[in-house]
């Protein structure tokens, strides 16, 4: 494409602009947005939006932002929705990030300046090995990045930037949708689809540059509440069962060679204990399950409750109540039903001069839920590398990828139709 060739790409300095912005989510709250300070982030996008002439952008009261860029072609086309989330990871600080270009990578070792043991090495990441040439983006080594999904969010905004600029791009109606707290499994708890009104979706949040998933783990979530016996710990003996040791057992005895994301890759499951509290009276036990198969989450939850069982077999005077919470679902299992969608996904990297590259999810996206939920949705890259984590990075030139092969898909849907 002609146009794009001669653009001048805003992505990288729109996300130098919003990784700045603290939009940590909290799973500890009960609101939506989880944390407030999402809605800052929220604002700016809308405040952008409006700047380019998309006049119904707006923030809702749960902190999501909607948008139409409308069509400018007389066909019949799909209604389309490009979706990001606004928050970062509870795992790693988000707060007073400070974002590093590494211009002209060349395999080097870089040692972020604000703490010297954080150092991003070739041989630990070895997508650095097609990055050579290109310019890194960092945190400073105190935080994330937020290119999870903040890399997302910028790409998205500058297709919308080149399409209101190249009105000859013929598009059909194209929906922006950003997303709070998907970071902790809510992303879509209060969105709107009736208003959003798109047939089908595509999350900007994948990883490896030409990659685009089709398919996530299901996950469900455990709690587990264990009700001790308590005694003056001095005059214990015989009397006191320990609702934290309990707890402790419990995780003793889970599988270490296998079923837990230590020692699995794949297609292989896990159930994973994220959170432990209490006190000798009452301990919860909070645990995540992982598997590509609604069999596998059954089986990851019939040995948990066996060992729990198994455990509370040994204290007589203690009880435990076991609670399952389903989370997401492999989003393959509607996809499927809806292969152009998948179809247009690899065209489009393909037109942007990549190699496209199918792949599954160990994780899930706001994608996931949205499959079920009535709109179709798989995953296509960003560009983020080392999430969650404060080796976090991105390229400037895959960034600028994304946007071209965003770009294709949208004109491929006017194609197509």
């Amino acid at each position: 494409m002609e146009a794009l060739k001669n653009y001048n790409y805003t992505a990288s300095d729109r996300f130098l602009k919003y990784v700045r912005i603290d939009t940590q989510s909290d799973p500890y709250t009960n609101t939506c947005p989880s944390t407030e300070k999402q809605k800052d982030l929220g604002r700016l996008l809308v405040q952008e939006l409006l700047e380019m002439g998309i006049a119904d952008a707006h923030l809702d009261e749960h902190g999501y932002v909607y948008a139409t860029l409308s069509a400018n072609t007389n066909k019949s086309v799909p209604v389309i929705c490009l979706c990001s989330h606004m928050d970062t990871s509870p795992d790693c600080s988000g707060k007073d990030v400070k974002p590093i270009i590494h211009p002209n990578y060349q395999g080097q070792d870089l040692m972020l300046p604000d703490d010297p043991s954080q150092v991003l090495r070739l041989n630990e990441h070895p997508d650095l090995q097609a990055q050579i040439g290109n310019d890194i983006i960092t945190a400073s080594g105190t935080t994330l990045l937020g290119a999870d999904n903040k890399a997302g969010l910028a790409e998205i905004m500058d297709v919308v930037n080149f399409l209101v600029h190249h009105p000859e791009i013929k598009h059909g109606t194209l929906k922006i949708l950003f997303t709070p707290d998907e970071e902790i499994g809510r992303g879509v708890d209060k969105v709107d689809l009736k208003k959003l009104g798109a047939d089908f979706a595509y999350t900007v949040d994948g990883e490896t540059l030409g990659s685009l998933e089709n398919e996530t783990f299901s996950a469900d979530g455990i709690l587990i509440t264990i009700r001790g016996i308590s005694s003056h710990p001095g005059f214990a003996k015989g009397k006191m069962e320990s609702a934290l040791k309990i707890a402790a057992e419990i995780i003793a005895q889970l599988p270490k060679e296998r079923l837990s994301p230590e020692s699995t890759q794949a297609k292989e499951g896990f159930l994973h204990p994220v959170a432990i509290r209490g006190t000798v009276e009452e301990a919860t036990l909070e645990f995540i399950f992982r598997d590509f198969t609604e069999e596998g989450l059954h089986n990851h939850a019939s040995l948990l409750e066996e060992i729990t069982r198994k455990v509370m077999s040994t204290y007589p005077k203690s009880q435990y109540e076991l609670q399952v919470k389903e989370q997401y679902r492999n989003m393959k299992k509607i996809l499927d039903q809806h292969p152009a969608v998948v179809e247009f996904g690899l065209e489009a990297i393909r037109r942007a001069g990549l190699e496209p590259k199918l792949q599954s999810i160990r994780g899930g996206t706001d994608g996931s839920r949205l499959s079920f939920m009535g709109l179709p949705c798989p995953n296509i890259f960003a560009g983020e590398h080392a999430f969650h984590s404060k080796l976090e990075w991105v390229s400037v030139q895959d960034m600028e990828k994304a946007v071209e092969s965003l770009v294709h898909l949208i004109t491929i849907w006017e194609e197509k139709s």
